[in-house]
Formats: structure tokens, sequence, C-alpha cells
């Protein structure tokens, strides 16, 4: 006898239906399975023999074939160990299918028939979803990471084979899941910290405030203690809140990387990333023998901070030039190619030398050239060249410490930042790949960014003087853009475009 069950794979963070197709017929007794299966799937035929015969069903003492169609796509995982199972019961008639409508089964079994959470759940949800499924069959243990699926299928968690087995034969055994609003999820989402913690800064806020309003990338330089790592893990307080778009497409990647359960907060807020500096370019870029999602992927519509930047393996620093620039970032290996989103704000952090106080009045600098420009030569200038806003951060005099008051609420300062984000959302209604100005290509910058003659020729001016290229060139439109969003003003004017060239560096600024 032959059955088919349609199951679900992941390549990439996309969900790809498969098809099992199980054979029962007389031979001697033998379990194979083909298709491209890993050495997961092969050793599913132990589990599932195991599971079936605990839990009280009888394994067919016949010649089991196990075909995963399309054969050309490579299986990976224990996510088909509870498909193969169902469909040898199929197969051999202990029980009939009465369950109307198609039905999509995915689940890791154990010895006892226990139904244990696979990776990547979202999007073979969504895969389903999007096939027109009846429903799809889960683990109970990935019933958190399905509630934010919209509704239109029917997700039935189960805890082991046999309340799989009785909700297809028709038993009411299963209730389906309701999905939950995402405003309902978001009340678990508050920040600990604000940006009234942080003394004095003003220039520094104002520039995180255009980062956020626009999408751009930042640089902070000062000496130990000024503030910069607490400026930035207070950026994420000030972003806008992610659409549902957003949240589907960031927890699609934490839930291929098997994280959805450590981040719960992360269906409903900005992903915020800080790597150490000893991190590989695998683990920063992505990668492994099957690719694995890496840090730039995990930021993805979120912060990627790169704390002590110099520290930084050099190599490591110039694989960030293509996720910046295109927004994801394309994996090859031997057996497939997959490409992961990698949209991120980048924020850096750095000392000016490595003692850290060359330039600051209250402490003595006693690195050499030589040792200042060895350690600010490991970042290259086409990275330099990739980062909008380069920032110096002042350390606090005792008046600034030691004052009483607080300053802005990240709330209010957000605020601004929806009223300017809303501007960017209609002006790019008709781009659904562009969410903010730092995403422009150089036809919306032309469109979008038209110059009077006196900024024109401020502009001019500074290009010349400043040496910029014409990365810079258009990362300073962007700003300006951004800088005229947030003054609610429809032409980009002569005082947004100053604004935008005292935050651009030359590249050869080291």
């Amino acid at each position: 006898m032959l059955a088919k069950i349609t199951s679900c794979s992941v390549l990439g963070i996309d969900g790809w239906l498969i098809q099992v197709e199980v054979d029962v017929a007389n031979g001697l007794p033998m379990f194979s399975t083909v298709g491209l299966p890993d050495s997961t799937v092969r050793e599913s035929k132990d589990r599932v023999k195991a599971a079936i015969k605990n839990c009280g069903y009888k394994f067919p003492a016949k010649k089991i074939t196990v075909n995963l169609a399309p054969a050309d796509i490579r299986k990976e995982g224990a996510g088909f160990d509870l498909p193969i199972a169902i469909g040898i019961l199929e197969a051999t008639e202990i029980f009939q299918r009465k369950r109307e409508g198609q039905y999509c089964i995915v689940g890791e079994l154990s010895l006892d028939g226990g139904v244990h959470k696979v990776n990547g759940l979202l999007p073979m949800i969504l895969a389903a979803k999007t096939h027109a499924l009846n429903g799809i069959i889960i683990p109970k243990e990935n019933s958190d990471e399905a509630q934010i699926v919209p509704d239109g299928i029917d997700i039935i968690p189960v805890s082991s084979l046999q309340q799989a087995v009785e909700f297809l034969a028709g038993l009411d055994v299963a209730e389906p899941m309701r999905a939950t609003a995402l405003h309902e999820m978001s009340h678990s989402a508050a920040n600990s910290i604000d940006f009234s913690d942080i003394k004095g800064q003003q220039h520094v806020k104002r520039a995180l405030e255009i980062a956020a309003s626009g999408g751009h990338n930042i640089l902070l330089t000062g000496p130990p203690g000024s503030g910069k790592t607490m400026l930035a893990r207070r950026f994420p307080t000030i972003l806008p809140e992610m659409t549902l778009n957003e949240v589907l497409e960031t927890t699609k990647i934490y839930s291929v990387a098997g994280k959805v359960s450590e981040k719960k907060l992360l269906l409903t807020t900005r992903p915020f990333r800080a790597p150490h500096h000893t991190i590989s370019d695998a683990g920063l870029i992505g990668g492994g023998s099957i690719p694995q999602p890496g840090e730039v992927s995990l930021a993805h519509n979120g912060v990627l901070f790169l704390d002590e930047l110099p520290e930084f393996k050099k190599h490591v620093l110039e694989v960030l030039r293509q996720p910046i620039e295109d927004g994801e970032v394309t994996i090859a290996r031997a057996n497939m190619t997959l490409t992961f989103p990698a949209r991120f704000t980048l924020i850096t952090a750095m000392n000016p030398c490595p003692c850290g106080f060359y330039g600051d009045s209250r402490n003595r600098c006693d690195c050499t050239d030589t040792e200042i420009k060895r350690y600010t030569g490991k970042i290259s200038g086409p990275l330099l060249d990739r980062i909008d806003l380069h920032l110096e951060v002042a350390a606090l005099n005792y008046k600034e410490m030691s004052d009483k008051a607080h300053g802005e609420k990240s709330k209010d300062i957000k605020e601004r930042v929806d009223r300017a984000r809303v501007i960017q959302g209609t002006r790019f209604a008709q781009d659904p790949r562009v969410y903010c100005n730092s995403q422009m290509n150089s036809k919306l910058v032309e469109k979008y960014c038209l110059l009077d003659p006196k900024s024109s020729a401020l502009l001019e001016k500074s290009v010349s003087r400043l040496g910029l290229s014409a990365r810079a060139y258009h990362r300073i439109l962007k700003m300006a853009r951004t800088i005229a969003d947030m003054g609610n003003s429809q032409p980009v004017q002569q005082a947004h475009v100053a604004e935008a060239v005292q935050f651009c560096r030359a590249t050869h600024q080291f």
C-alpha cells in the first residue's frame, strides 16, 4: 500500500512543502529512505519504529520505502519523524483518515511516541498557509511560536503520535489554536532602560534621533566612560514599533536559528545584537555546512552594535560591506547557496587610540602616532564610507555628571521618530522593499532629494573640501532628507544639508 503525507522543510528562512511517500510492500523486512536525506533523517527509522511500537500499534515486518519529494532538495532535521510514522500506519491500514482537507505534518518523535519541537516552524506554517492547506499539525512545544500566525489556517498542536493519529481519524482530540493579536503580545515588551538616564551629550542624542528616523548607521568615537555603550543600548527604545510583516520576517530568522524560545520578546520588539569582538566571520555573517543565519541576520529589522570596533579582526569587519549595502547576505556552500535578510542599523563604538585618551584634555595620552595609526588602521576606508554619522562623544565634566535633572525620555523622542517614519512610509508606499530614507537607491535619491541652488552650492563645496566619495555624497543627501522629514519640510533646505554635512567625515580622517 502507498500513503502520501504532506510535510515541510526549511531552506534559508523559507518553508518548502515536502511530499512524504511511504510504500509498504511484501518482501524482506527493511526500511530505506530516499530523496537526499541527511544523517538525521536517515536515523528516523529507529525513532519511528520504537515510537509506533510503544504507542501500541503494530510495526509491519515488510519492505518499507520512504521517498521525500522533490528529490533534488536536501532534507535535514528530525521534523519528518511524525509524517513518516503516520504514513506507515496509514499505508498498513492501521487507521483510516477521515478528517477532510489537506494537512501538513511536522514533528520529531521520541522513543515513547512523544512529539518534540522543531526549529523553523514559523516559515513552515506560512508555507502551508500560502499553499492554501486546511491546517498544519505541529508539536505542542512549538505552540508559543505559532501564536503570531494570522488567521486563515488551522494550527493543531499535538503532544504524541497517538493524538495526531486520532485527530486525522476524525476524533476531536485537539482544538485549533487561536492567533494572538500583535498588540496583545506587545504588553510584555517593556523597556527597563531609557534615554532619560543619560546626562548631557545633547548633540549625540540629536544624531541618534536622526539615525532612528532615517535608519542611518553610526560611529561613536570617544574616551572610556563617555557613554558610548550606554547610548547605543538605549537606541532601540526610540525606534518605531515593528509592523506585522517585520515581526514575521524577524521571527522566521529566529525560528530557523532555534532562538525563539530564548527571545520571545523579539516577536514584538526590534532585536539588539551585540556580538563580542572575538566573533568569527562565519558567526557574524552566517555559515556552516548547512548555512545558518549569523549575527547580521539575527539583527534584521533591528540594531547590530559593534563595541570596541578596532578590536574586531580586520577580515571579519570587511565581510560587513555587502550586507550593509544590499540588506541581505548570500552564503555559498558545495551543497547549496542560501540568502538571508540582513537589513539593520549598524552602531559602532571605538576609542580614539589604544589607551583611549587621545584628544582628552583631562587625561594624558602616551600613544605614539604609529600606535594610533596601527590601531585605527584596522577599520578600512570602504567600511567607514558606509557609515552615515560620525560622532565624537566627549567625556562628561563634574557638573554634568552630578546634575540631578533627567534628560528627555525615550517615549518623547520616539514620538518624533514615529512622525518622521510616517512621512517616509507614505513616500515609499509604492516601493515595498524600502522602509526608510537610508534604503533609497540612486533613482529614489534623485527623485526625493532635490536641492535648491544654495543647498547645492553648499554641498558642492563640502564634497570638494572633504574629498568625499560618490557614496558619501548620497549619504549626505539621504541624511538631509531625513532631517527635513523631522522638521516636516517638503523641500530639502540649506540648513538640512549643513547639519548632514557636519556629521559626515572624510574616509581618511584617521
